[in-house]
């Protein structure tokens, strides 16, 4: 009797070893997200897999090109992407992106009216707003003693060496095409070669093309003037380096929009729409956009920032005026012109 006492409650053991209950460690969701770097609060993160028990896992990415090169390469397994406007405009086309159920994400109703509907995906099916903002000049006021309000400076030979670009192909390409008076979004190549004429004229005046170095470079006096987005300018001034100012060129910018988006490799779909609806919620999207800089399409963070800091209201890089957004343009996917441009940012890069 003895013995068949022990063998069933060694069977029972290994019986009870095998059952895994809810939320125990064995049975975690784990959520793996593609974003850019220092785009989200990690205190956000830690909050959410507090309240529920899903982790978080995070790669980055620097440019959007980079991100649709890993994921058409294969092997992706992201749950959860950050990508801009064209690039989503370019996956839906792909066929690359679940249909979003805002029905799990109540919280959209938080979003501006004004971010709806774009038409980069204008039913509002495969895109959840994240940060906005436009592109623009960074100068240091202790280094540049003239008025900013033009793409030439960039080509100003007095601040050769102290000129930061950015290592991004729209972007650059896109200043350039503005500087000479065409669209961000031209794909005729008699314009592209003039732009990469330019480009390749300015090299000598470069210090280097960048992409998250730009912020600490400018910070320390490394550099005179760069090209790069608002929310950088954003980061700066919240970490009150008020000596290094933004200003979007007369010729006119790119704007952009980088949004949340669930790939088709996604195998938690319902958990990436948790995390989305956690992330507008007002409260966590107001401590982000503090986070990271870049304004919010959330309406109540945008005025509650506003309000705690009035001086904002007349800056570019937070409160663009109409006739700032006038004169910018929103990418568009490139569609059978994404190779040319591939081919004019390698001529340029090689230099």
């Amino acid at each position: 009797m003895k013995r068949i006492c022990i063998l069933l409650l060694s069977c029972l053991l290994i019986v009870t070893s095998l059952i895994v209950l809810p939320g125990c460690k064995q049975d975690r969701v784990v959520l793996n997200i593609y974003n850019w770097g220092e785009y989200i609060d990690p205190d956000l993160l830690v909050k959410f897999e507090k309240e529920t028990g899903i982790k978080v896992n995070q790669d980055f990415f620097e440019t959007n090109e980079h991100m649709l090169a890993k994921l058409e390469g294969g092997g992706s397994y992201y749950d959860l992407i950050f990508p801009s406007d064209y690039v989503i405009e370019e996956m839906i086309k792909k066929d690359m992106l679940h249909k979003i159920d805002l029905n799990n994400i109540p919280n959209f109703k938080y979003v501006g009216d004004r971010f709806k509907n774009l038409n980069y995906d204008p039913d509002n099916e495969y895109s959840v707003p994240y940060f906005w903002g436009t592109l623009g000049i960074l100068y240091n006021t202790e280094m540049v003693d003239e008025e900013v309000d033009s793409w030439d400076i960039l080509w100003d030979e007095k601040y050769a060496g102290q000129i930061l670009m950015l290592d991004s192909m729209r972007d650059t390409i896109g200043v350039a095409l503005k500087k000479l008076g065409y669209s961000v979004n031209t794909t005729d190549p008699d314009k592209l070669e003039e732009a990469k004429n330019l480009l390749i004229q300015q090299m000598p005046l470069v210090n280097g093309y960048y992409v998250d170095e730009t912020k600490d470079m400018m910070i320390n006096g490394d550099a005179a003037i760069a090209l790069n987005w608002s929310g950088t300018a954003m980061d700066i001034y919240w970490e009150g380096a008020d000596y290094i100012k933004f200003v979007v060129p007369k010729e006119g910018a790119n704007l952009w929009f980088d949004c949340m988006v669930i790939p088709k490799t996604s195998k938690n779909k319902a958990e990436a729409e948790m995390f989305i609806n956690f992330m507008l919620e007002p409260e966590n999207a107001y401590q982000n956009s503090l986070y990271v800089g870049y304004v919010s399409p959330v309406t109540e963070v945008f005025e509650r920032i506003m309000q705690e800091n009035p001086e904002v209201a007349d800056m570019d890089a937070y409160n663009p005026s109409e006739e700032v957004l006038d004169i910018c343009e929103v990418f568009i996917d490139l569609g059978d012109s994404r190779p040319l441009f591939n081919e004019v940012w390698t001529q340029i890069k090689v230099r």
